[in-house]
């Protein structure tokens, strides 16, 4: 279980948070950044300013992304989704609520819609299953 966890969590932080994180990717892959760097350093420029290029669009362009899972947090939702419940406590449903709220940066609360809490739970579920794979 902590290996599945550790190694989807690397992936998932490994993950572009932003647009200046795609650029800086791309520009790696095709060559630019080799080629830039070797220009500036030629000239006599210590640093071409990229790292804060791309740390100012990843601020003003970031993707809309999941944080990671804690730890504790799988070992609640893994020990939750492995019993089979037809409801939820309201302990439970509180606990959910922070869950989802801060991996996806949510706003969501408490609720007595049986819809709404089937749904979180369900969105929890996809994310937990993420890190059983």
């Amino acid at each position: 279980m902590a290996k599945r966890y550790k190694k989807t969590r690397k992936k998932r932080e490994n993950k572009a948070k932003g647009l200046g994180d795609s650029i800086e990717k791309f520009t790696k892959k095709t060559g630019i950044k080799k080629a830039v760097d070797t220009i500036t350093k030629a000239v006599g420029i210590d640093d071409c300013g990229c790292d804060e290029r791309k740390k100012a669009l990843n601020k003003l362009f970031p993707y809309r992304s999941k944080e990671c899972l804690t730890e504790e947090e799988y070992s609640w939702l893994d020990q939750y989704f492995s019993t089979r419940k037809s409801s939820v406590s309201h302990e439970e449903q509180v606990k959910m609520v922070a869950i989802h709220n801060r991996v996806l940066a949510a706003k969501r609360e408490v609720s007595s819609c049986g819809t709404c809490v089937r749904d979180m739970a369900n969105v929890l579920k996809r994310l937990y299953l993420e890190y059983k794979k």
